[in-house]
């Protein structure tokens, strides 16, 4: 059996780091890479490849357009050349970038079977790409595999059956990658820092508005005069700092960061600031309390612990939501939210055994 896997983004790299581990299992099962270039520079790509020894890509598609329709369309041109060349019996994608959409309309034009990866996420803003590229991603799939009973749950309100679909629980695929790799953290090339909060900003609804980009980093600014705040910071959004003059003298900017060196920042950070729904996630399989910088999170399990806030981009409800935190103790539940580890080995045999 023949799976193509299609990546194009740093989480879409370590979720397929764990399954790749797993087909590596399967004697009969022959597993082909298609990295669509979505993040192409080696800091957001080649360097997760190497660090997570994952199986080079076959074909790289080097699609990396600004644009997002221009983006999509390259994608599925390049994509269905690839397949029809390889004609595997399944398409497996991840999550909901621009990737994930293209390769699901491509599986879904060739009668490919498809499997996504992290089915059922919803934020309810129809505002984000990324919630489209979800709900449509889901609707051309054959087996949605979950990462939690809400997501499934999103799912069988949605109207998805069991005739057409096959929707399996299985837990979370970057869980198993934290508990695979967390032993080989590493500390990035920064200053002694013991007491510091960890801050991302990559979101095209934060970054792409001036304002709330500009509040974003006043509200940090304003946290360093207390603790150090150290941001990896993502190439579009040094562009977008840099063209609108933002001042960040007060804040120690680094270059984006490996895998292993992001769970370091995590583990020894005092709390997470982000917009990023994979790094919600890594902060609570870390123990640590994430601030989230949107009004909505398709991660609602962490909301309901009491372990994430939304603070949306206002300046104060950010500073008093900071300050109320650093003081308050919260024990983090000992849940298995997000499944036991194993849903890699989960993934992989339902595909095989699908009837």
């Amino acid at each position: 059996m023949k799976l193509l896997l299609i990546v194009g983004a740093r989480p879409q790299f370590i979720k397929a780091s764990s399954i790749s581990r797993e087909i590596k299992k399967y004697k009969n099962i022959n597993e082909i890479i298609v990295h669509t270039g979505q993040h192409y520079d080696k800091e957001m790509s080649q360097i997760f490849f190497d660090e997570l020894k994952i199986m080079p890509p076959k074909y790289n598609l080097e699609v990396h357009e600004k644009n997002q329709g221009i983006m999509t369309s390259k994608m599925i041109i390049k994509l269905e050349k690839v397949i029809l060349k390889e004609r595997p019996e399944w398409i497996i994608v991840f999550g909901d970038t621009t990737s994930t959409l293209a390769g699901a309309i491509v599986a879904n034009k060739l009668n490919i079977k498809l499997a996504h990866i992290e089915s059922g996420m919803r934020s309810y803003n129809k505002k984000m790409p990324e919630e489209i590229n979800r709900i449509i991603t889901d609707r051309l799939s054959n087996v949605l595999f979950c990462s939690s009973k809400i997501s499934k749950q999103n799912l069988i309100s949605e109207n998805y059956n069991t005739k057409d679909y096959k929707i399996l629980n299985v837990g979370d695929v970057m869980f198993d990658s934290i508990l695979h790799f967390k032993k080989f953290s590493k500390k990035p090339a920064i200053e002694n820092k013991n007491n510091f909060v960890l801050a991302t900003i990559h979101r095209s609804e934060n970054v792409s508005n001036p304002n709330i980009l500009k509040n974003i980093f006043q509200s940090l600014s304003q946290i360093s005069s207390d603790i150090q705040v150290i941001m990896p910071i993502h190439p579009n959004t040094r562009n977008k700092v840099k063209k609108l003059d933002i001042n960040i003298n007060k804040l120690y900017l680094i270059s984006p960061v490996s895998y292993f060196e992001m769970i370091w920042l995590i583990q020894n950070c005092k709390l997470v600031i982000t917009d990023s729904g994979g790094l919600q996630k890594e902060a609570f399989f870390l123990n640590k309390i994430c601030l989230t910088l949107r009004s909505e999170t398709e991660w609602i399990e962490l909301i309901e612990m009491g372990v994430n806030f939304l603070v949306g981009t206002n300046k104060k409800e950010i500073s008093k939501k900071y300050k109320k935190i650093l003081k308050k103790k919260i024990d983090f539940p000992n849940s298995k939210v997000y499944g036991s580890g194993n849903a890699s080995k989960k993934i992989i045999k339902a595909i095989s055994n699908y009837q």
